[in-house]
This record gives C-alpha cells, sequence and structure tokens, in this order.
C-alpha cells in the first residue's frame, strides 16, 4: 500500500467538516481538519499537505486568499475550493489562481471522492513528469537546454560518436552546427587527435582544393612554401566540412574519392598520400534539394549521409529559450560589471514569442547588447532589441518537424513574414 496522501481540509462548519472526513474515510488519505484561515496558515508549518480541500468562505478571511499563499510553496499542493456561493466566475477565479477543481455545496459522497481522486492523480503526475524531467539534460558539450528536441540531439551524438560513422549535421544557421560537430569528436575514440573545421563557403573556390589537401613550394603562384592541408593535420582525429553544400563540383569529386580510399594528393605533387580522417560534415540548406538541382553530387551526399543530426531552429526549443537567455545575461552581466539577475515576465513572454531568424547567435547578441547599453536588477522590454518592425513575431510551427535538413531561406523569409503581427 502506498502512503497515504496528507489533506488539509479547510471548513468552518464542524458538521460538513465531520461530513467530508467520513465521506473520505476509506480513501488512502491522513486528514487534517481546520476552521479558519488562521489556523490554516499556523497547520502550515508543521503540516506540509499533499492535498487542500479549501472552503472560500470562512469566518476571518476568504479562501482565495490561502489560495494564493499555497501556490507560492516550494512544492505546492494541489488545491480544491468549495463554496456554497458558487459562481462560473469564482470558479473561473480559483483555477487561474492555481486550484484543480471547484465543488459548490451540497455535493455528495461520490462527487467529492472523485474531484478529490482526481486532485490525487493529477499530483501524481506531476511527481512523475518532475521525475522524468530531472533525468534530462540540461546542458550538454556546450549546449544549454532540456527540450525533447535536445535530448534527442544529445543521445544521437552519444550514440554517433564511438564510432567512425560520417555525421551529417543538419541546421539553420546560428543552431550549433560546429558545437555538434565539436561534441561527436570530445566524446569519440579520436579526441585525443586534432578537431580541423574548414567552412566550404568561406574560402574562394580556387583556394579551397589547397586548403583541405595542402600544396608543393610553387604549385601556384604565391606557394612560396609547401603547405600541409587540413587533411594531413587532422590524420587519426576529425575533419568537419561546414557548409559542405556549398563546396565546388569539380572538388566534390576529389573530396569523394578521398573519402572512398583515404588518400588525396597536395595540389601541384604526385605523391599520392594516405591519412586516417574521420569525416563530419553540415549544411544549413536541404542537401536533397541540393542533389536534385544539380548542385550537389548525389554519390557524395549519400556516401556522408550515413548518420543525420538535425540541430532543432530554436523557435522549436520552447523555454530553452529562456535557459540560454540567462545564460548569456549572467555571462555578460558578470563580464561588464552590471547589476542585472534577470528578465521581467514581459521580457521573457516576449522572448518565448519571438520567432528567432537568426536562432542562438541571434539571442546572444541581444542579450549582449541589452546588458552593455542599460542598467538595472532587470531586463525590461524596451532593452530588448529585436528587429520587428513595431510588432510582435509569433513562433512559427513547422509544418513537417521531421524534415532531414532545415528550410530553405526562401521557406524561413515566407514563415517570418507570415508571422509578424501587429500589436
Amino acid at each position: 500500500m502506498t502512503d497515504a496522501l496528507k489533506l488539509l481540509m479547510v471548513e468552518d462548519s464542524p458538521s460538513l467538516a465531520a461530513i467530508y472526513n467520513a465521506y473520505l474515510s476509506a480513501e488512502n488519505y491522513q486528514i487534517i481538519t481546520v476552521d479558519s484561515l488562521g489556523r490554516a496558515h499556523a497547520t502550515l508549518d508543521a503540516f506540509v499537505p499533499d492535498l487542500i480541500l479549501l472552503d472560500i468562505e470562512l469566518p476571518d478571511g476568504n479562501g482565495i486568499d490561502f489560495l494564493n499563499h499555497a501556490m507560492t510553496l516550494d512544492n505546492p499542493p494541489k488545491v480544491v475550493v468549495m463554496t456554497a456561493h458558487g459562481t462560473s466566475d469564482m470558479a473561473v477565479n480559483a483555477i487561474q489562481m492555481g486550484s484543480s477543481d471547484f465543488l459548490t455545496k451540497p455535493f455528495d459522497a461520490a462527487r467529492l471522492k472523485v474531484t478529490m481522486g482526481n486532485a490525487a492523480a493529477q499530483l501524481d503526475l506531476g511527481k512523475q513528469i518532475e521525475e522524468l524531467s530531472s533525468k534530462q539534460r540540461k546542458t550538454y558539450a556546450g549546449f544549454i537546454g532540456s527540450s525533447n528536441a535536445m535530448q534527442t540531439v544529445y543521445q544521437t551524438i552519444d550514440s554517433l560518436a564511438p564510432s567512425d560513422a560520417t555525421g551529417f549535421i543538419v541546421g539553420e544557421s546560428g543552431t550549433g552546427k560546429e558545437l555538434a560537430a565539436e561534441a561527436i569528436h570530445a566524446h569519440s575514440k579520436r579526441a585525443v587527435k586534432e578537431f580541423v573545421a574548414i567552412n566550404c563557403g568561406a574560402i574562394p573556390g580556387e583556394l579551397m582544393e589547397s586548403e583541405l589537401f595542402g600544396h608543393v613550394k610553387g604549385a601556384f603562384t604565391g606557394a612560396s612554401a609547401a603547405r600541409e592541408g587540413a587533411a594531413s593535420v587532422a590524420n587519426g582525429g576529425t575533419l568537419f566540412l561546414d557548409e559542405i553544400c556549398e563546396m565546388d563540383l569539380d572538388l566534390q569529386k576529389k573530396l569523394l574519392r578521398f573519402i572512398q580510399t583515404g588518400t588525396f594528393r597536395k595540389v601541384g605533387s604526385n605523391t599520392l598520400e594516405t591519412v586516417d580522417v574521420r569525416f563530419v560534415c553540415a549544411t544549413n540548406r536541404d542537401p536533397l534539394v541540393e542533389v536534385r538541382e544539380g548542385r550537389f553530387r548525389e554519390d557524395l551526399f549519400y556516401r556522408l549521409h550515413v548518420v543525420p543530426l538535425r540541430l532543432p531552429p530554436l523557435r522549436e526549443r520552447d523555454r530553452d529559450i529562456l535557459m540560454i537567455a540567462r545564460h548569456f545575461l549572467d555571462l555578460y552581466a558578470t563580464q561588464a560589471g552590471k547589476d542585472f539577475t534577470g528578465f521581467s515576465s514581459a521580457a521573457e513572454e516576449q522572448l518565448l514569442r519571438y520567432v528567432w531568424p537568426g536562432n542562438v547567435r541571434q539571442l546572444q547578441n541581444v542579450a549582449q547588447q541589452a546588458v552593455v547599453l542599460n542598467q538595472g536588477e532587470q531586463i525590461e522590454i524596451d532593452m530588448l532589441a529585436l528587429n520587428v518592425h513595431h510588432g510582435l513575431i509569433e513562433r512559427v510551427e513547422k509544418e513537417n518537424n521531421t524534415a532531414p535538413a532545415a528550410a530553405s531561406s526562401e521557406q524561413d523569409g515566407l514563415a517570418i513574414r507570415r508571422a509578424i503581427e501587429p500589436l
């Protein structure tokens, strides 16, 4: 038998209190009955209830005041309010303040048992959710967030890292693709070797081959000395190819051969070199669209697309937004010697509603700018530099959250434009 739930009954009528006690006598409750708000408050010091059955009309005040106090406790109990003068407005008010249910007198034993049983079930469900949440990781390898979307990311990295399988990371700009690649490397057996990152979209095409494979002296104008490429530096470690879909098609062919054979030639050399490299790549585009449009080789895609890892945009990460915002606020307030300790409730609401087209990188910049340009203990709405053109942007629901890649920039632009609403 499970432990009895502690039930505090606040009822000023001795006869009704006796009846309710009798109704619940066969249930698994430890009941303490008090007849006033004063005694109810005093009882909380020694008796921490799981459930409260609360009369509204009491000799020394209104039970709603006690309900409000109960909701401020560290572990708020489930409260069922009751009154002989029930109205729909009163019921709505009680529920809005945290009450689990509302009983209008008179009621019979069956109604009381069912109502208290429902409250007990809600309490048990809340404990199960809290226990599950406590097992979820709130941080992981530089990531911050406990949302279900991020738990999936953490689990995928845990599974992928120990192998030598290629990780194919997709996600919008600012979602942390390089951070994910570093996590894969750090949790792998190659962690003692080099992690080398190349941004395929930031290096001119004519220099990309040299950056990747290196060159010998005199291989081209300006090659005054031999240079090791990323492939050689990453030998035994991990080579991260960021924005892989922006690589030139001719170089994609050479990369495919390198992946298949583990061998390459430096620019200007006839010597075949062999390395042992683990590949991780990333893109903010839809790779299947790039393949279909002829901008990315299909054979290279299937060679690289072994274990996909999708990083969710910030707008899909629920209250992770506030966790990340508070982290950056603490960081920059400490660096700047400011007194900021948090965000106002209104500012937090706006952070949650904003669509964050720039994702975590944008949130970081917003937090830093708010700290640098303002003073106070709380960040208010008017301190948040959000480019919303006189309106709040509502969070966007993706039509298909299981898509293998981030939406195209055209789709994102459309979603953001549709999301803008006037104040």
